[in-house]
């Protein structure tokens, strides 16, 4: 039995040797998530407003989100190095740009009959770049989309909306349906002895339906708590920037000198799991300040990943790399 994503960042926290979470940086980051809340600049509505997001009124939006997030994982390459880019994207908003265009194109992409039989050049093309560099991982993403595809064909009839209405308005049972039937969701470890989930995938496709649908409808959750922010190689880059965790010598030699790491690795679960307890205790810091308002892991890995990537010259000039690993799960 896997400890639940929050119990799994509580226990590595806990038990870290390569990576403190710094309670001045708690405060430092808490007071600027608070007045991002209070002044409405961080939202819900934020995910909707971003061009290449689909609207909760999209009849498609479900099925967009599904496919989108199965194939939502390692998109870096190495700094200052060109990237894999579609129609001017980087990352993951490339990934969301290729789909789009593949709509554009008349592609079935969002329908599993046909994702869960396609071809690697098929795929290959959809997901073709601006630039000569490809997207990683190109056979691992055919995979995970043949693998969900099949799976949704076979119990939920072909459409992800009666996933989410299985779920019954439940955060948990939704994480639960989705890493129990998509196998390439499963994302879990075994951490000095003890298994543990961190569930980055399934958890954004979870925060993303909340966020799409705004927390209205389908989109809403009343255990909503219950999702962590979603422990990625980005994220913690922020997380540093404001001294919220802090590196022992060991992985930052390793950073230095390049290093690709292992999933599984101890030090990158040690980023990893020291990631959500620190997003879980400036949740409980900026919630004890709020009065009308309340604030969850999903908004504040929102403002997090867009922290980086607005200010990613100066967090590269910092000198505040990213820890670096080809998987599927992020």
């Amino acid at each position: 039995m896997h400890l639940s994503p929050k119990e799994s960042g509580l226990y590595i926290a806990n038990h870290s040797n390569n990576v403190t979470i710094k309670l001045e940086g708690i405060t430092k980051l808490g007071d600027v998530l608070f007045d991002e809340l209070n002044s409405g600049q961080l939202k819900p509505e934020n995910f909707s407003q971003t061009e290449v997001h689909p609207k909760a009124e999209d009849k498609h939006a479900l099925d967009w989100l599904f496919v989108v997030d199965t194939l939502n994982f390692c998109f870096w390459s190495n700094e200052r190095e060109e990237g894999w880019k579609v129609e001017g994207h980087s990352g993951y908003y490339a990934l969301c740009a290729a789909i789009n265009r593949a709509l554009k194109d008349n592609i079935d992409i969002l329908n599993p009959k046909f994702y869960s039989s396609l071809t690697e050049a098929q795929l290959k093309n959809i997901l073709r770049s601006d630039t000569k560099v490809e997207v990683p991982l190109l056979s691992e993403r055919l995979k995970c989309l043949h693998e969900v595809g099949t799976a949704l064909l076979k119990n939920f009839e072909g459409s992800f909306k009666i996933v989410v209405r299985q779920s019954e308005n439940s955060a948990k049972k939704l994480l639960e349906l989705i890493v129990s039937n998509f196998m390439c969701f499963q994302d879990v470890a075994t951490y000095k002895g003890q298994k543990v989930a961190y569930y980055k995938r399934a958890q954004i496709l979870v925060g993303d339906v909340w966020a799409c649908f705004q927390g209205q409808g389908l989109g809403y959750f009343k255990d909503l708590d219950e999702i962590t922010m979603f422990a990625d190689y980005r994220v913690p880059q922020t997380l540093l920037w404001f001294g919220v965790i802090e590196y022992g010598e060991h992985i930052n030699k390793k950073l230095k000198e390049n290093y690709i790491f292992n999933n599984g690795d101890l030090e990158e679960q040690e980023i990893r799991g020291c990631s959500i307890h620190a997003v879980e205790l400036l949740k409980v810091y900026v919630n004890e300040r709020l009065k009308d308002k309340k604030i969850n892991s999903i908004l504040i890995d929102h403002f997090l990943w867009d922290f980086r990537r607005k200010h990613a010259k100066e967090i590269e000039e910092k000198g505040l790399p990213f820890h670096k690993v080809f998987c599927i799960y992020y």
